[in-house]
């Protein structure tokens, strides 16, 4: 989850590089932060806790000059947030420094066998262990140290590493965590994201699992644990770096919200032929027999990505016919799923990094299923391990509450469905042609609803008003259930505030008893819909009870008016296509919500926007 940034070279000072990919990267992590750079022959340490802004007001008052250095971002798993914790973290004599992202599983073991005799540690985490185990090892070949200690850790990491001894490389190396070298000229970088790098260079070398690369700044090279020789392909970047900027709007979420009427038309764009009645997805490759004869599909996803995989069994199944399951990530390996040729298995992940859902993809391939990844970052690790790739379009989303490659994810799971529907002879061309116009017309629908969102503003004011016991329950029924459960999320995420998703037609069986009048419900009751009336008599229910009803509901529905003063209207959406355009009013609400709290909507506390551990 944190984020790491590297520097070696003659054209920029090491400082102002890591500082700016750490801004760049603080997405990765803001419980801390600190950078290394040698100078005179040594290290000079600056560490400061919390958010980026405390370390560039050290950064101000001790200027450095430094041609080298590593920096990192952090977000906390062994130990609390503290200086001491930050990183980089040294051995005991100051002459290795280590910055590191993943979790080494064994550091225990590894305290207590090797450093017996050592001083007391000065931090509470487990990278520190690494740095120890280098200087024990180190002779005059920081290379060839790394390649030794590595084969005593167990566990995941990306590590950014100098010596004193050796001041003009970094050596760095990867096991499932993501790790980038930036080639430059008379300058190379590492980083673990692309946009931290895209101001200097647009080559770049995504480093795969066993990895360990010695960069000075006139060359990189590449190898594995036993010194063999790796060539690994340059990628040119294409990003436009305005994509990680603001571009005018407060905060990344609120941009990347009003984005998505173009993500989706660019999801789209190649892939949807609306006359011919014809989908085509050229990183599939699947031929007809094949999608004729699955027999089940399995999705894979945490958080978000789940519960676009939950949207998925409605259409998957009511499309195609293709019996779906639906598992969380973190789960899939532990409840010993049944797994052969003929099951696919599709995994979601918006960073293509996600420790459990990476597993859950290796676990897939290794009883010999076919696989397909939903993904939006280029080379990720998920999208070079899984069988098919389909890329979500959507350029770097930076505000770590997802949005825009939720509906991204959601856009290509429709295609997939309508699609193998027609293939496996369950739809129509003229009703496949309806679905692709109603597809075709939502990035328009969205844009309409964002000029004119009002309603969403009103109703967040309300909330902040008028909640006293921080607890608000979704509601959603059929394909738009996995939407009320979105929802909640997103406003836990951003407000902090306790908020339950629920299949509204559970209502009674439990959460009823939580419904007074203070009590906010939201609603999603879409006229189109042919739960519509269940909806409608859920939303009495509420308001029997003395609860407050918060609907979303499309714009020509006049019966819902009379059944509350809080309503937030969208355009008219066919029934199955709905759940793109539902969402979005949900992510807008959560996020007024938690601006009018005066919250940080990029990055609410205790998250990351890339879970590399388990």
């Amino acid at each position: 989850m944190c984020g790491i940034i590297g520097y070696v070279g003659k054209n920029n000072n090491a400082i102002n590089v890591i500082f700016k990919g750490l801004k760049k990267l603080e997405y990765r992590g803001y419980d801390s932060a600190g950078l290394a750079v040698i100078a005179n022959k040594k290290f000079k340490i600056i560490k400061s806790v919390g958010k980026l802004y405390n370390l560039d007001v050290i950064l101000k008052k001790n200027f450095i000059n430094a041609n080298i250095g590593i920096g990192h971002t952090r977000w906390a798993t062994h130990g609390k947030p503290s200086k001491e914790n930050a990183h980089p973290h040294t051995d005991f004599t100051e002459s290795i420094v280590i910055v590191h992202n993943g979790i080494i599983e064994n550091y225990i073991e590894l305290k207590t066998k090797f450093m017996k005799k050592a001083p007391k540690f000065k931090s509470e985490t487990d990278t520190e262990i690494i740095a120890h185990l280098l200087k024990k090892n180190y002779k005059n070949n920081l290379l060839h140290t790394v390649q030794k200690i590595l084969t005593m850790i167990k566990g995941s990491y990306a590590l950014g590493i100098m010596c004193t001894e050796e001041p003009d490389k970094i050596v760095c190396a990867k096991q499932d965590a993501s790790l980038i070298i930036g080639l430059g000229k008379g300058e190379n970088f590492i980083a673990s994201d692309i946009p931290a790098l895209l101001p200097y260079t647009r080559n770049m070398i995504f480093l795969e699992n066993g990895d360990i690369a010695e960069i000075t700044a006139e060359k990189v090279i590449i190898k594995d644990i036993k010194n063999n020789v790796k060539i690994r392909e340059i990628k040119n970047i294409q990003w436009d770096t305005m994509q990680s900027e603001k571009n005018g709007y407060k905060h990344f979420m609120l941009k990347e919200i009003f984005e998505q009427p173009h993500t989706i038309e660019e999801t789209f764009r190649d892939r949807i032929y609306i006359n011919e009645g014809k989908i085509h997805i050229k990183e599939i490759k699947f031929d007809e027999k094949y999608v004729e004869n699955i027999s089940n599909i399995c999705v894979v996803g945490c958080g978000t990505a789940y519960h676009a995989g939950l949207i998925s069994k409605f259409l998957f199944e009511n499309f195609a016919k293709i019996p779906t399951e639906v598992d969380i990530a973190s789960e899939f390996r532990y409840r010993g799923p049944i797994l052969n040729k003929k099951k696919l298995v599709i995994v979601i992940s918006q960073s293509g990094e996600t420790a459990d859902t990476l597993a859950a993809l290796r676990l897939a391939k290794s009883e010999g299923c076919e696989t397909i990844a939903i993904c939006n970052v280029i080379d990720s690790s998920i999208s070079r391990e899984s069988t098919n790739v389909i890329y979500t379009q959507c350029g770097p989303e930076i505000g770590v509450a997802s949005t825009k490659a939720f509906t991204s994810q959601l856009s290509i799971i429709y295609m997939l469905a309508l699609d193998w529907g027609y293939k496996r002879k369950k739809l129509t061309n003229e009703e496949l042609k309806k679905y692709l116009k109603e597809l075709w017309e939502i990035p328009s629908k969205i844009f309409q609803f964002l000029k004119k969102s009002k309603d969403v503003r009103n109703v967040a004011k309300v909330f902040v008003k008028k909640m006293n016991k921080n607890k608000i329950l979704y509601l959603g029924r059929h394909i738009n259930y996995p939407i009320a459960l979105e929802g909640a999320l997103k406003l836990k995420e951003l407000s902090y505030i306790h908020a339950e998703g629920y299949a509204a037609g559970e209502m009674k069986h439990g959460p009823i008893a939580l419904i007074d009048k203070s009590m906010f419900v939201v609603a999603i009751a879409m006229k189109s819909s042919r739960v519509y009336t269940k909806m409608v008599s859920n939303i009495e229910e509420v308001k029997a009870r003395g609860g407050i009803a918060v609907i979303i509901a499309e714009r020509d529905d006049r019966e819902i008016a009379s059944k509350s003063k809080y309503i937030i209207y969208i355009p008219q959406t066919g029934e199955f296509i709905s759940p793109i355009m539902t969402v979005v009013s949900l992510q807008l609400l959560a996020y007024y919500t938690s601006v009018f709290l005066g919250y940080d909507v990029d990055q609410p506390r205790n998250l990351a926007k890339s879970v590399t551990v388990e």
